[in-house]
């Protein structure tokens, strides 16, 4: 073996793991959802930025709010997941660095005085961690279905303010029946890897 994580660690995280359709209406907990973030704040981004934003939609009439926003096809997945987050990238991130990054502190003024350099820097990095947080949701023997067919201007509208900006809705719970799609192809080594 070439890889240091167990053969089954290996499976839960990647090769068995799915996005999920269907859930079962276990609940996800607080407790369950904070084990995640401890786990995958750890995940490294640009200069530790992390700007990455949790939104958790527990109440039935904010379900119902985000629910409206949602692709038609994703709605009912949706409207019957133990727990829904909306990850969202936080524009005004650069305020935390002098704490992220302390050895130099300047790097909040420096590096991210614009908002167009801010804007573009969140969005890569929370776009990192929304993909560690997936793996974070799979580690806790939970299923994901991240969503992005969504009108992500109306659930910023909805539910954030001008400084986040929506990546995804991500259903998280237990694999109820008939959860998974078959699963489609993926790109082999010699297509993705060159060497130069």
């Amino acid at each position: 073996m070439s890889l240091v994580l167990d053969p089954a660690a290996q499976d839960l995280l990647f090769r068995e793991a799915r996005t999920a359709n269907t859930f079962t209406d276990e609940p996800v907990t607080d407790e369950q959802v904070q084990a995640i973030y401890d786990l995958v704040k750890y995940g490294p981004t640009s200069m530790n930025q992390s700007p990455l934003r949790v939104t958790l939609v527990r109440s039935p009439e904010a379900r119902e709010r985000l629910v409206q926003h949602l692709a038609e096809g994703n709605q009912a997945k949706t409207a019957t997941a133990p727990l829904v987050a909306i990850l969202s990238a936080d524009n005004e991130f650069h305020e935390e660095l002098p704490a992220l990054f302390p050895h130099f502190p300047q790097a909040k003024d420096a590096f991210f005085g614009e908002r167009v350099v801010r804007e573009n820097s969140a969005a890569l990095n929370a776009a990192l961690q929304a993909a560690y947080f997936i793996i974070g949701v799979r580690a806790a023997g939970l299923a994901a279905g991240p969503m992005t067919g969504a009108d992500l201007e109306g659930i910023r509208k909805e539910f954030l303010d001008d400084d986040h900006t929506p990546l995804m809705v991500v259903n998280i719970g237990r694999p109820g029946p008939d959860a998974w799609f078959p699963r489609s192809p993926r790109l082999e080594f010699d297509q993705v890897v060159t060497t130069v």
